[in-house]
């Protein structure tokens, strides 16, 4: 997992760590971000390395993110 130490500079690494401690994320929920936000607060490889560390999913669709916090298989249906 990516810690604070690992993060390039100008990441805002508060931000970040809200997201991953949030209840929706712990429970192994789905989050949702603008793709605006992501680039603006931490940037879009922090963002994605952070998403990959963690062995989450990230989808981008439609200027979302779409993160699923399970680390199982995931198929896409349709």
């Amino acid at each position: 997992m990516l810690d604070d130490g690992s993060l390039p500079q100008g990441c805002n690494a508060a931000w970040l760590r809200r997201l991953f401690e949030a209840k929706t994320a712990r429970r192994g929920g789905v989050l949702r971000r603008a793709v605006r936000d992501v680039e603006r607060e931490v940037g879009r490889d922090a963002f994605v390395a952070a998403v990959r560390a963690r062995g989450f999913h990230l989808i981008e669709c439609g200027g979302q993110f779409v993160i699923i916090c399970n680390p199982g298989h995931m198929r896409v249906v349709c």
